[in-house]
């Protein structure tokens, strides 16, 4: 029940981090992404400070983590098992930002985006859905399902 509550609180205070920086405004994000308006002057920067707060925020986190055995409320840290940059990892990281990039949205401010009633946000997040769904029939057969134990390493104390 801790775990619960404490993915809970961390969700919950993600998304208000999202709704407060703006990140699940499609139109500033995309305003941020748009490069070829900084000659214009219309370039807006601000989300730049957004994303280095949350790397400094990522950072310090992983510099806990490397110094605890074990999280508050888990057994054990899941660390990814892939250390290496492939054509596959590569593959993910072009149609994540090409997705980002025509509509504004990646998952996170678009799961938090939900909590504002737009049809074009529950269709972005249905067809991110199918997508998994899809990615996962195609390319995971066979695989530990997600949140299985086995499927995710572990680094226990």
């Amino acid at each position: 029940m801790a775990a619960l509550l404490a993915a809970l609180g961390a969700g919950l205070l993600f998304g208000a981090g999202l709704a407060v920086s703006q990140m699940v405004s499609p139109a500033k994000v995309l305003a941020f992404l748009d490069l070829g308006a900084i000659p214009q002057g219309d370039w807006d920067p601000s989300l730049a400070l957004v994303m280095a707060a949350a790397l400094a925020v990522a950072a310090a986190g992983f510099r806990l983590a490397a110094v605890r055995a074990r999280p508050l409320c888990a057994p054990a840290f899941h660390v990814p098992a892939r250390r290496k940059i492939d054509a596959r990892l590569g593959a993910g990281a072009l149609l994540f930002g090409a997705g980002w990039g025509l509509v504004g949205y990646c998952p996170g401010p678009a799961i938090a985006s939900l909590a504002y009633g737009r049809q074009e946000t529950a269709v972005f997040v249905l067809a991110m859905l199918a997508g998994m769904l899809l990615h996962r029939l195609l390319f995971e057969r066979g695989a530990a399902p997600v949140g299985d134990p086995a499927s995710t390493p572990s680094r226990a104390g």
